[in-house]
């Protein structure tokens, strides 16, 4: 299995750091932090503020262009809520869909939970059109499905992925039972990738409480949660502490392997004898 990759941003500040010829201790002093917050921020265990990005690119000596990114790239993964009317009336799908794919180049372990639909970066052509259909028309919808089929890339990365369907979304009947078959297959497909652990919770598996909700979980610095109002990102680390546990929970209800892929054929069986009648 490849080595997984270390996130953008921690791997940059640390290669400055590196280069500066500095070692933790030293970079924590001329910040005015502990070496174990430095620490964090290179590991992507704590996401660092804009100010504290600042300072420790002028320590490093950071060209400027660097500088820009960085911030950038952590005021992207920061931004609070994007509401989806507002997404709707402004034609911005696309620019939803560009955000959130450079959030999963910035990070080398994502996390997912989808309870109602196919999670996004394994969803077929065919299926994101269907999703797309409910919200979007003409160049709109047809930019949303460009710019996820885009993001579909991230798979072919030596990031680690692990994503959790519930049964009930592999059953949630978009456009048509060929396109539901198909989509079964990929995810069959999908789940044999070396960098991916796809698993199913099966309906047959007893469970104590609802799953209120799905998400996504980026390294341990950001959650994404979409609604029906609204996409928000969570960076609060007490938050992503909490999202972490509730995963790793859901995680263990789920089979994975052959089992999976034998729900995934099960299901996409069912689909074909719905298009035979």
């Amino acid at each position: 299995m490849t080595k997984p990759a270390r996130d953008e941003l921690s791997q940059t500040l640390q290669d400055l750091r590196v280069d500066a010829g500095l070692s933790q201790t030293d970079a924590a002093h001329r910040a005015g932090v502990s070496q174990a917050t430095i620490s964090r921020f290179e590991t992507g265990k704590q996401m660092p503020t804009e100010p504290e990005i600042e300072r420790l690119c002028q320590i490093y000596s950071a060209p400027a262009r660097t500088r820009r990114g960085l911030v950038s790239l952590a005021r992207t993964i920061r931004q609070g809520t994007s509401k989806a009317r507002t997404v709707l009336q402004r034609h911005d799908a696309p620019r939803l869909q560009a955000r959130i794919a450079l959030i999963e180049r910035a990070s080398a372990r994502i996390r997912g939970l989808q309870t109602s639909i196919i999670w996004g970066l394994l969803q077929t052509h065919d299926y994101a059109s269907g999703i797309a259909a409910r919200s979007f028309t003409g160049e709109d919808a047809e930019q949303f499905v460009v710019k996820r089929m885009e993001r579909r890339q991230a798979l072919d990365s030596d990031r680690q992925f692990t994503v959790v369907q519930t049964e009930g979304s592999l059953r949630w009947h978009i456009g048509s039972p060929t396109v539901m078959a198909d989509q079964m297959d990929q995810l069959i497909s999908d789940s044999r990738r070396t960098n991916m652990r796809l698993g199913v919770i099966p309906w047959t598996r007893p469970v104590h409480g609802a799953i209120l909700h799905g998400f996504q979980i980026f390294d341990s610095r950001a959650v994404m949660v979409g609604t029906e109002a609204a996409t928000a990102l969570i960076t609060d680390p007490p938050d992503v502490r909490h999202y972490e546990q509730r995963f790793a929970q859901y995680e263990a209800l789920a089979v994975y392997d052959d089992e999976a892929r034998a729900v995934f054929k099960r299901i996409a069986d069912e689909y074909r004898a719905l298009d035979e009648l």
